[in-house]
This record gives C-alpha cells, structure tokens and sequence, in this order.
C-alpha cells in the first residue's frame, strides 16, 4: 500500500512539472496508482501494453499503445523514456532497470533495493536511489540540467 501511494504522489509531480507520465498501462499496482496520481493532476499518461487488446488498459491511461509483444514491450517502455523511475517490481521491472542501464538511460529506484548487481552503474551515476517521489524529481531536474 505505500508503494501505490508513493507511486500516486511520483504521478502527480510529474504531472506538475509538464512531464508525460510513461508506464505498463494496466490498471493494477504501481502501474494504475502513477497514472491516477498523473491525471489526477491532468496530465498526459501513456501506457505501453503487451497485450494485443484493451481489456487490461487503466482507465488512467489517455494513451493506450497496444503492441501484442508482451514482455517484449519493454523495450519501447525503457527506450521511449528520457527518465526511468523504477518502483517496487519483480522480474519485468528489473528487466527494465537492465536494459535502462545497458542503453546508459538514468535509473532512480524508488525504495526498491535490488541489491549490489548493478554496482558498476552506481558509479557511472547512471544508477540513483531515492526514497520519496519528491527526492526523485530533484533527481530527474539535476540530471536534466546537467544535459
């Protein structure tokens, strides 16, 4: 329950600061409590489904992207986003966070602790950790003004 409203409170401020709101498009967990914060606040959220249908599409999606790829859909996710904000997941979040790094995208783990595997990109500064949605916008401005 405090993942979801952490992850309603990260919808809402990147609402607030003009972003586009990027995710999985269900309507379940993290996915549907980023996107309600988001348009709570009226901004523009886009969901990247794997499924080839709208049966699982958050009513808090404006943007439905229906790619039938599954877990392949991943890829648009992380390669369609300047930054990734990765809450508590499993495997299909961590695949992410992977491939984010591998293609030098910055990561903020959102009180997720995936342990000491991506050390090397600790020390690239391409891998942050951050425990409020507050401390992982600061992150995103710094890192944006530095581009």
């Amino acid at each position: 329950m405090e993942d979801s409203k952490a992850a309603y409170r990260l919808g809402s401020m990147i609402a607030e600061n003009g972003w586009i709101l990027l995710n999985g498009g269900r309507g379940v967990g993290i996915m549907e409590a980023s996107a309600r914060g988001a348009r709570d606040r009226g901004g523009i959220t886009v969901g990247i489904l794997p499924d080839d249908n709208d049966d699982r599409v958050s009513e808090h999606i404006e943007i439905p992207i229906l790619t039938g790829m599954g877990s392949a859909r991943n890829c648009i996710n992380v390669l369609s986003s300047h930054f990734i904000v990765a809450c508590p997941g499993q495997a299909g979040t961590l695949s992410e966070i992977a491939l984010a790094l591998k293609c030098s995208k910055p990561v903020i783990l959102l009180n997720f602790d995936i342990g000491s595997a991506f050390d090397l990109y600790r020390a690239k500064d391409l891998l942050r950790d951050a425990k409020t949605p507050e401390e992982a916008i600061d992150i995103i401005k710094k890192k944006s003004a530095e581009k």
